[in-house]
């Protein structure tokens, strides 16, 4: 039967506009808003359980969280992993190395690798080639140094109100520990950053290189990993390769981390708080085991 005396509001406010039972009362009072970071994560991800986020934005929530813990120690680029340049050396002699590098930026320093007299750009070079009178000191922009306890949050903040993209990180004695860019901090919210010289995704997973080695998915499952390398590396306890690492480690490995489990080295080109992205493989000579060893 018709309602003779139809609401004006649309029906999707009418469930809204009734009285709350005593019931839905009671629940608010046991089931408090949360209190807690681990209790706010919990609701989000009973949030996603009920497909009313999605899973990337869960993970980039979860990544905002993590930033607020990580220091920039937590995901720095290793000292002996940083590409320099030294003042010293002639353009013509480090231009070649900076294009197979491919960074966009790269700390200067003069002397000793301590000494980092700032940052130069790779844009700035074009100077080179247009001014008869080119002075690589004077093109340098300003080195920003920070301790290595730093806290993520608060130099994403940083980045973005002086407009830097790039930090040295020093140790309590003042020397280089390594280095952190705006996008190591914000994969850790939004995941891997992927640029044009990364593996598309409908490339393979196990890619050759020409220098011998080869890039490898961090997803990359380890049974194809050991049909392709000869290797034996259980998948009893993880699927993947990157698993691999992480389960041998004890830990997610950290970007510049080389990890030798023979025959192969892995070297970590990306990766972020939760998970390995991208590998670069060679396969162990005899030679690196005398060296190792």
């Amino acid at each position: 039967m018709n309602d003779p005396y139809p609401s004006s509001k649309p029906a999707q406010f009418r469930q809204s506009d009734r009285p709350r039972s005593l019931l839905e009362r009671l629940t608010d009072l046991i089931s408090p808003e949360p209190e807690s970071r681990a209790e706010l994560l919990a609701v989000l991800q009973d949030a996603h359980e009920r497909n009313l986020i999605d899973a990337d934005s869960l993970s980039m929530i979860e990544g905002v969280f993590q930033v607020s813990e990580l220091t920039a120690r937590d995901i720095m680029v290793q000292r002996s992993q940083m590409d320099m340049v030294n003042i010293a050396d002639a353009p013509q002699t480090f231009i070649p190395f900076m294009q197979h590098t491919a960074h966009s930026r790269f700390p200067v320093y003069e002397g000793s690798r301590d000494n980092i007299i700032g940052v130069l750009l790779a844009k700035d070079l074009l100077r080179y080639y247009t001014d008869e009178q080119f002075d690589l000191r004077e093109t340098l922009r300003p080195a920003v140094f920070i301790p290595e306890s730093k806290r993520l949050n608060i130099l994403l903040r940083e980045f973005r109100n002086n407009r830097n993209h790039i930090a040295i990180v020093v140790d309590e004695y003042g020397g280089v520990a390594g280095l952190v860019t705006i996008e190591d901090v914000l994969e850790q919210i939004v995941g891997d950053i992927e640029d044009e010289f990364d593996l598309d995704e409908d490339q393979d997973n196990i890619l050759p290189l020409p220098d011998g080695g080869w890039r490898v998915h961090g997803l990359t499952e380890i049974s194809q990993f050991n049909e392709v390398f000869g290797t034996a590396f259980s998948d009893h306890d993880v699927d993947t390769v990157g698993g691999l690492l992480s389960n041998h480690l004890g830990h997610v490995p950290h970007r510049g981390e080389i990890i030798t489990l023979p025959p192969v080295r892995f070297e970590v080109l990306r990766a972020d708080a939760r998970q390995v992205h991208l590998l670069l493989v060679h396969r162990e000579t005899p030679a690196n085991h005398l060296a190792d060893a």
